[in-house]
């Protein structure tokens, strides 16, 4: 009897699995084709994708709350692990809200360094994500070959801070120390080779008939929903918005700069690899003219070369080594920058930048105390991910992993 009612069971599952046309796909967390920790639950017919649920939060640190207990400089490291491809972009983004907070005004050869800094990693960033989508349509060549500029772009981040990809560059008010001469050496040998490495991987892709077939037509997304949905960045801009916070909002003396936006038609994968494309070679462009314009303001005034942070934030500026070894002053002022124990003014502000994905905010509020009151960061891949369902709906489950590169969702930048 027993026997006969599990035979019964068998039979009737059976039949429920003829009458599904569908299949449930776990892709992810853990999948080789996912360039993360994250999910997505898809039910597919065939090869044709009905549906996707987006499963967030593997990786989620609760950085918004450990801040609240973290002085103030302490959680420039929690902004490293946000977009961990562009991490000098998210330190400069919070230096600049603290700034705001203090009414800081930075002299012009400080601002310039770190719009060198933040264009390289914009470089960094995008040859990350472009090259990664010639991965998943089948070309391995153009990711090892451009890797090895993205080396030497981080050894520049090595050269001012000492690491590499989560990189705490920086202080409020500007740096914690000179850029050497080795930095600027190196620096001037990458500009005089990215030029030529950038036209080659242009002239294996942009045209290349295999890799247009998959990326034209994928994953596409007009402006009103990329709008709704609150895009920005090259996911915006690649669905024809031309919307940049450096232009719209100028920071760091971006106003300085002449820079175009590059936009799409159609926001789809093609388009945004193409703007991403187009932003390397503007963000090449604004590199070149801030070195030119430290150059010249060194050249009006020598005493300048010696100028990497504001006088205005001594009290929030860890002193010389030299000075905290020899002078009382100087080894107080560093025990209490060490400790935490420098107030800041209670204050409410928002403060954002133009990251590699997007538009990256800091909410803070101060309440007059040496810890955030409350700080929320505004995180591009978290906004855009929503809309990941929509526009791979009705594709090919190829076409949504290349999607997903596209839209260069970062783990680390989804789940703050």
């Amino acid at each position: 009897m027993e026997l006969q009612t599990h035979q019964q069971q068998h039979i009737k599952l059976s039949e429920e699995s003829l009458q599904k046309q569908s299949t449930t796909l776990n892709l992810g967390p853990t999948h080789p084709a996912t360039h993360g920790v994250f999910q997505n639950i898809m039910e597919i017919d065939g090869e044709r994708v009905l549906e996707t649920v987006p499963t967030i939060g593997y990786i989620h640190r609760a950085f918004e709350k450990i801040a609240e207990r973290r002085p103030y400089y302490q959680v420039t490291t929690l902004t490293d692990r946000l977009n961990y491809c562009s991490a000098p972009i998210n330190n400069m983004g919070w230096h600049m809200t603290i700034e705001k907070l203090l009414k800081l005004t930075l002299p012009k050869r400080v601002e310039y360094l770190r719009v060198i800094l933040m264009e390289l990693s914009r470089i960094a960033d995008h040859l990350v994500c472009n090259s990664i989508i010639a991965v998943d349509t089948g070309a391995l060549t153009p990711f090892t070959y451009v890797f090895q500029q993205r080396e030497l772009i981080y050894e520049l981040f090595e050269e001012v801070c000492g690491s590499r990809l989560t990189t705490n560059i920086g202080r409020v008010g500007g740096f914690e120390r000179n850029f050497s001469d080795v930095f600027f050496t190196k620096l001037h040998a990458f500009m005089a080779q990215f030029p030529k490495v950038l036209k080659e991987f242009e002239s294996l892709l942009n045209r290349n008939r295999i890799f247009m077939d998959r990326c034209i037509g994928a994953g596409p997304i007009n402006a009103e929903r990329a709008l709704n949905y609150g895009f920005t960045g090259p996911n915006l801009r690649a669905a024809g918005v031309d919307y940049d916070v450096r232009v719209a909002q100028p920071y760091s003396s971006y106003e300085d700069f002449d820079f175009k936006i590059p936009v799409g038609t159609t926001g789809d994968v093609y388009d945004r690899f193409m703007v991403r494309n187009g932003e390397m070679w503007e963000s090449y462009s604004i590199i070149q003219q801030a070195i030119e314009k430290i150059a010249k303001i060194e050249k009006e005034d020598p005493s300048q070369k010696e100028i990497f942070y504001t006088k205005d934030a001594d009290k929030y500026h860890i002193p010389p080594k030299i000075d905290v070894y020899t002078k009382m002053e100087a080894l107080i002022w560093h025990f209490k920058m060490i400790m935490g124990e420098i107030d800041v003014p209670a204050g409410e502000v928002y403060h954002s930048v133009e990251g590699g994905n997007g538009e990256v905010g800091y909410y803070l509020i101060s309440d007059g105390g040496r810890t955030p009151y409350r700080l929320h960061f505004r995180r591009p891949c978290f906004i855009y991910y929503q809309a990941y369902p929509e526009i791979v709906k009705d594709g090919l489950l190829s076409d949504a992993v290349v999607t997903l590169s596209s839209l260069n969702v970062i783990a680390g930048e989804l789940d703050a």
